[in-house]
């Protein structure tokens, strides 16, 4: 197993592996600077930011030299490096080493293994609520301290510390949220189709038409991967049915069978039971894995193989493997309105604390402060349910925008209904609600034979 061994950096030295751009963004930091070092008492350092006023650090962190950690999450890539760059600066703040862990997916069961081997994590970014119940229900978890929870308090909205709560009791911290109630569009494309941005789900059925009519497969779907088809469902239905019905739906309160589900599943048929509406039609979405269906609409010129993509604030990482540029070649509008509102379902990382101690505290101290969210946020790809984050520290009008609907849905938000239920029926690959979801693109026809194949395996899933 590969671990990332976060090196100790002295004070007023860049950490290895900072590049240029990323020095640059965290420089155009202002509000919200970062301090290199600690006092000696552990208290904030004072900063200067780019006019040289003085400001602080807002949160203050306790000195644990030479305590060593272990972080994980199901991260990789640019997003763990990213996230490298959060644990160096706990680590110049705290004195405390600490190493990365990347753990495998599902990642409940590689901390089962983990602790089942005698060395539990001390932190671990858990990707659903269910997961944290499941920690919780399993004695891992523990509560969260007195620190984190101030920070809590004053950064985030009521709505996203319930969400890391159990019975009550707080026990996740919400570090990385995702606004999962967008689409992404080539404006290429929709300049020579003379398409406009649609706000209601008629309208986006146009605008597909229309694109299609210029030569161009309109909508780019990532069928290979069931968990964006879950995404194109739950927001379909939160919009369609309301919120109350999809909060039942998601606890299974209400059975797959209901007609609300059938009305939902009746709407996707209208886009997915075109096939020249979809980049490759159904066979070829089912064989397109997610980053495919993100890069193939932003290259091939003005031939790219799709026009629009659906999926949250994260298809910006991907954006970035292309030559497009966002907020110019790529651009973006909310997921538009089935009913009378239209949908804002989010996902997001809670860390937990796996372990007693100070250094597993702290750690959820810094994760809940504008501190840490800024590091991240800087560099893209990255979205923080922390009011207090600014937004300028974002790199782009666009994530912006995203970050600000998401603070200003207060807690009108819904969170992923997948990651609220079960793993066996809402998070496996090849089963449950992930494999029906791929057999109704391939068969949008067959809506009564899908709502029966999803109850029958939520009633085992919930009951087990």
């Amino acid at each position: 197993m590969r671990t990332t061994l976060r090196t100790h950096t002295a004070c007023g030295t860049k950490p290895d592996g900072t590049t240029a751009k990323a020095a640059v963004a965290l420089a155009a930091v202002t509000a919200l600077a970062l301090t290199g070092c600690g006092g000696g008492d552990g208290k904030p350092a004072p900063l200067d930011d780019k006019s040289g006023a003085p400001t602080v650090s807002t949160v203050e962190l306790p000195r644990i030299e030479g305590e060593k950690l272990q972080v994980t999450a199901v991260w990789s890539g640019p997003e763990q490096e990213n996230f490298d760059k959060v644990l160096t600066e706990f680590e110049k703040r705290t004195g405390a080493e600490v190493t990365f862990v990347p753990a495998q997916d599902p990642i409940v069961n590689f901390i089962g293994t983990k602790i089942a081997g005698g060395a539990p994590p001390d932190v671990a970014l858990l990707p659903q609520p269910g997961a944290i119940r499941q920690a919780v229900e399993r004695k891992w978890a523990k509560p969260v301290g007195e620190a984190a929870r101030a920070q809590l308090a004053k950064n985030y909205s009521p709505g996203w510390q319930r969400t890391g709560q159990v019975d009550g009791e707080q026990y996740g911290v919400y570090y990385k949220a995702a606004n999962k109630s967008l689409i992404w569009y080539n404006t290429a494309v929709f300049e020579n189709a003379g398409a406009a941005e649609p706000k209601t789900w008629k309208d986006f059925m146009a605008t597909a038409q229309t694109v299609s009519a210029s030569g161009v497969p309109p909508v780019s779907v990532a069928g290979a991967d069931g968990w964006t088809l879950t995404d194109w469902f739950e927001n379909v239905y939160l919009s369609q049915a309301g919120p109350e019905k999809y909060d039942r739906l998601a606890r299974h309160e209400i059975p797959w069978t209901d007609p609300s589900v059938a009305g939902a599943l009746t709407t996707l048929a209208e886009l997915f039971g075109k096939p020249e509406l979809i980049a490759g039609g159904a066979d070829g979405a089912l064989q397109t894995e997610f980053p495919a269906s993100v890069t193939q609409t932003f290259s091939g010129g003005d031939q790219p193989k799709g026009a629009m993509v659906f999926e949250g604030d994260f298809v910006s990482v991907n954006i970035g493997q292309t030559d497009a540029e966002i907020g110019t070649d790529a651009k973006v509008f909310p997921f538009p309105s089935v009913g009378a509102k239209p949908p804002v379902v989010t996902g997001g990382d809670a860390a937990v604390a796996l372990k007693d101690g100070k250094g597993a505290q702290a750690l959820l101290t810094f994760l809940a402060s504008p501190d840490a969210a800024a590091i991240q946020a800087a560099e893209g790809g990255f979205l923080s349910p922390n009011k207090a984050l600014d937004l300028a520290t974002y790199p782009n009008d666009v994530l912006r925008s995203i970050a600000k609907a998401l603070i200003d849905a207060g807690d009108e938000f819904r969170f992923d209904m997948s990651d609220q239920m079960p793993q066996s029926f809402g998070g496996t690959p090849g089963a449950g609600f992930w494999k029906t979801l791929q057999d109704f693109l391939k068969n949008p026809g067959d809506v009564a034979g899908t709502q029966r194949k999803l109850e029958s395996a939520a009633a085992k899933a919930y009951k087990s």
